[in-house]
């Protein structure tokens, strides 16, 4: 396995087949995923032996105070390898986050006790997500 951080067209080809097997992630399009992609302040890509992008994930920091995990995936086929947590392990050890005190990420309930196991907790004072529609 190879982690990589920079992106040529054809891995995020590879990160928009990844959002194809989301249910949450399927409608999004490939001019899209590559402004998501290209937009991101840090992007993680676990890659096989074959050079197959197998796990993908983003972040959105100020470095400090919040990072915020988006679209942790992993393939279908590798799911159970442990490389979710290999995805966070590098999420939460990167050069560049380490100095920040909270990471965040939404989450459905099927996954908190992944999320829980690598320290995150639902506990968070009564703060509720809001969300405003962009119309």
């Amino acid at each position: 396995m190879r982690i990589i951080y920079d992106f040529s067209e054809h891995q995020i080809k590879q990160v928009h087949q990844l959002y194809k097997e989301a249910w949450w992630a399927k409608a999004r399009s490939l001019e899209e995923t590559t402004n998501c992609v290209k937009g991101s302040q840090i992007c993680i890509g676990i890659v096989n032996d074959n050079n197959e992008l197998i796990a993908f994930s983003r972040i959105l920091s100020d470095f400090i105070y919040k990072a915020i995990i988006f679209d942790v995936i992993v393939c279908e086929a590798e799911r159970g390898n442990g490389i979710g947590q290999k995805m966070m392990a590098l999420i939460k050890n990167h050069e560049r986050l380490k100095k920040v005190k909270h990471f965040e990420l939404y989450c459905l309930p099927e996954m908190e006790s992944f999320y829980s196991s690598l320290g995150f907790s639902t506990d968070i004072g009564g703060i509720k997500l809001m969300r405003c529609v962009n119309t």
